[in-house]
């Protein structure tokens, strides 16, 4: 199942990225763009790093606010599918968060919304930690749960109640970001039905 994922995602990130809007909004019961939205309160500061911005919605959104934006992302089609959206003059360019194309202490916050497990790995995080000014915030929303009916079977199939799930999740989940030496908390926001674990690592 882990190998046809990883296959999945990168058809669809590349030959297939044309599709990936229909994709997310069927997935996600047309709340797609409303989740990546969420993270909004989180950010801080002016200077903002989106990894993986995909399509560009959330950059396209961003982009009303006073802040300085920059994304970065490992496709190329989705690169030109978010110029097409924003304009060529966005400040995206093509590349890996495992070795990030910026000087030190450039962001005041990096956002990441539902990201593959690359924002897990090390590099990864030891790339934003370096990026990252010294007040500076991590903010990545790494998994949503469509509707209750969906958590009410999860529960079932574990047989875990539902604190002890989401606390189990918690903790995995959390664990990488905490071995980067990020101070982390987690938020479980509610959003029309659905539920968003949003991790929150400030640099410390």
């Amino acid at each position: 199942m882990h190998r046809f994922m990883r296959i999945f995602f990168y058809l669809l990130y590349h030959p297939l990225a044309f599709a990936y809007d229909f994709v997310a909004s069927f997935v996600s019961f047309g709340q797609w763009k409303n989740w990546g939205q969420s993270i909004l309160p989180f950010i801080s500061g002016v200077d903002i790093l989106e990894l993986g911005h995909g399509p560009g919605h959330l950059q396209r959104f961003l982009s009303s606010r006073q802040l300085v934006l920059f994304g970065l992302d490992e496709s190329m089609p989705m690169i030109r599918l978010a110029k097409k959206r924003i304009g060529t003059n966005q400040k995206l360019t093509r590349g890996l968060a495992q070795s990030l194309p910026y000087k030190s202490e450039s962001f005041d916050s990096v956002v990441s919304t539902f990201p593959t497990e690359y924002i897990f790995q090390s590099h990864t995080l030891s790339e934003i930690k370096r990026v990252l000014r010294s007040s500076g915030r991590l903010i990545v929303l790494p998994a949503a749960f469509p509707n209750q009916r969906f958590l009410k079977w999860l529960y079932k199939v574990t047989g875990e109640n539902p604190d002890s799930l989401n606390e189990n999740l918690k903790t995995k989940i959390i664990l990488p970001f905490e071995d980067a030496g990020f101070q982390c908390e987690i938020k479980i926001i509610d959003v029309k039905l659905s539920q968003l674990l949003i991790v929150i690592a400030n640099k410390a």
